[in-house]
């Protein structure tokens, strides 16, 4: 389905119905809206996992806007805009105070639209992400993880990403990032639409000064902060200073024998932390 914001159309999927049947009438559910990585993937990449959570919830998976099956232009790809597109696609469809998730990229749009709409979300959810990237952590993990040949990879992509970087990385350096995921979210990776451009463009441009720490005061919901000790692209470190910037309100859960995207190593684990926070 798709819904049009301003200068995009924006695709959306859904997962159970928001209102269930009860005894006395409609009960209305919550509605969990997931947020993809990248940028430049879609949606795909966090199916079928988090579609399990709709005999709770109503589960929205969105293509952020540039990315998947979305439009957009390059102009209004900015973490600004992005962040804005999840409060603009709330307001049209209706939706009062959704859990939010944000995997890797998502993350980073998550938490800057709980923090620029503080009254949005009535709980968010932070998996694998940073408000900074850690380059000097994640060499560090890259050379635990690969030796010299992924740090030479990944500090060449980091330091000037570019289509020739870029496919030296995703050859060496991603297979590095889950030590043992399970068999659908490897086949969601192979599955996604990617759009190499939309990474290379926030790469180079706002990741690369990005630090949304100052702003995440303002977030007013609970957060469930997820980081993983083998994760080398978003390490512990930045799952550390998310919780430390966003204060009281954050609770940190760390999976040390996964990598980026608890989910994809330990599913069953990663269920029963989520479940906890969102029935709590």
């Amino acid at each position: 389905m798709f819904i049009d914001l301003p200068r995009a159309r924006i695709f959306f999927d859904v997962v159970g119905a928001q209102l269930a049947p009860g005894a006395e009438g409609m009960v209305e559910r919550p509605t969990f809206i997931v947020l993809h990585g990248g940028p430049g993937f879609d949606h795909s990449t966090l199916r079928p996992y988090f579609d399990r959570f709709a005999d709770t919830h109503q589960v929205i998976y969105i293509d952020h806007r540039g990315n998947g099956r979305s439009t957009g232009d390059f102009a209004d790809m900015t973490l600004d805009r992005w962040a804005d597109d999840i409060a603009d696609f709330c307001k049209a469809l209706g939706i009062i105070r959704p859990v939010v998730l944000g995997q890797s990229f998502g993350g980073m749009v998550a938490m800057h639209y709980a923090a620029r709409h503080p009254d949005g979300p009535t709980k968010l959810i932070l998996s694998s992400t940073a408000a900074r990237m850690r380059y000097d952590v994640t060499l560090e993990v890259f050379a635990r993880l690969g030796g010299d040949e992924a740090v030479a990879v990944a500090r060449a992509n980091l330091d000037n990403p570019s289509t020739e970087t870029f496919d030296a990385y995703t050859r060496v350096c991603l297979p590095l990032y889950n030590p043992n995921p399970a068999p659908d979210a490897a086949a969601a990776m192979n599955r996604a639409i990617r759009k190499q451009d939309v990474t290379i463009h926030f790469f180079k441009n706002e990741l690369r000064d990005m630090d949304l720490r100052p702003a995440l005061s303002a977030i007013q919901c609970p957060v469930l902060v997820i980081a993983s000790g083998h994760d080398p692209i978003t390490p512990v470190i930045c799952g550390e200073e998310l919780a430390e910037a966003i204060g009281e309100r954050a609770r940190l859960e760390v999976f040390p024998d996964c990598g980026h995207g608890s989910y994809r190593d330990d599913p069953v684990g990663t269920e029963k932390v989520l479940r906890g926070f969102l029935a709590g």
